[in-house]
């Protein structure tokens, strides 16, 4: 469904993906790991639009989407919960979906309101009230919500685990799994180790140069501090900034 050939990404001078290439075939989750600041998010940025490789292709769904706008990407189906989860604050719950909602692109079950609050149904309790009164896993919560109400093919989900307590992190786990299980094709752009062993078919390392040195199977990653740097505490997701980059 994804394939990803050889991008290379800038900011202004600053060279920050260096030949990324990797696939996402259709129905599968493929968990893209690193500390903080490798590039994840540029990654994230690059394949929907924000920040366009300057070389590279990005293929989705058979057509060539690198150079494309972002509002026709999305169109396309291909569809991200960034990171930090920029939800509209002076919306409610119900109102921040519905301005989401769009038609599904393909002949599937289509994400809509009911749905999104049996996948979370603290969305459903809340749903008058205003976003910016939500608590951090909630605010996560209705991202999510919001993506699936675009109805994409591809999610792609920017650290959505960040800064959330282990409860809360657990229920969203749950989720993603459901999403997972429903047969919707994932990215997830994380820095837990677990989250991958959990969620993924697949695991890519991402090294401090935004290149990747490990591709396979969760089961078979190498120790992650040796491979990517950082303390335990960046090892298990408890640092506390987005990507530099």
């Amino acid at each position: 469904m994804l394939q990803v050939r050889n991008i290379h990404t800038y900011y202004d001078n600053a060279h920050i993906l260096h030949g990324v290439s990797f696939d996402v075939p259709r129905g599968s989750s493929v968990a893209i790991l690193g500390r903080n600041g490798v590039g994840k998010t540029t990654l994230a940025r690059s394949l929907v639009g924000f920040t366009p490789p300057a070389r590279g292709d990005v293929i989705f769904n058979g057509i060539r989407i690198s150079r494309r706008p972002s509002r026709e990407i999305v169109r396309r189906g291909l569809t991200i919960v960034p990171q930090g989860r920029r939800i509209f604050a002076s919306l409610t719950v119900e109102e921040n979906l519905r301005v989401a909602a769009r038609k599904p692109t393909e002949a599937s079950p289509e994400w809509t309101l009911g749905r999104i609050y049996e996948l979370f149904p603290r969305l459903a309790e809340r749903s008058k009230q205003w976003a910016n009164t939500l608590s951090g896993g909630e605010q996560q919560m209705l991202s999510i919500g919001r993506a699936l109400m675009i109805n994409p093919l591809l999610l792609i989900l920017d650290e959505p685990t960040e800064g959330l307590a282990p409860i809360v992190v657990n229920e969203l786990v749950r989720a993603i799994g459901e999403l997972r299980h429903a047969g919707v094709s994932l990215l997830l752009l994380e820095q837990r180790v677990e989250i991958a062993l959990r969620l993924a078919d697949t695991a890519i390392l991402m090294t401090s140069r935004g290149a990747f040195t490990f591709m396979g199977s969760p089961r078979d990653l190498p120790a992650y501090d040796s491979t990517v740097g950082g303390s335990a505490a960046e090892r298990t997701g408890s640092s506390g900034n987005g990507d530099a980059a």
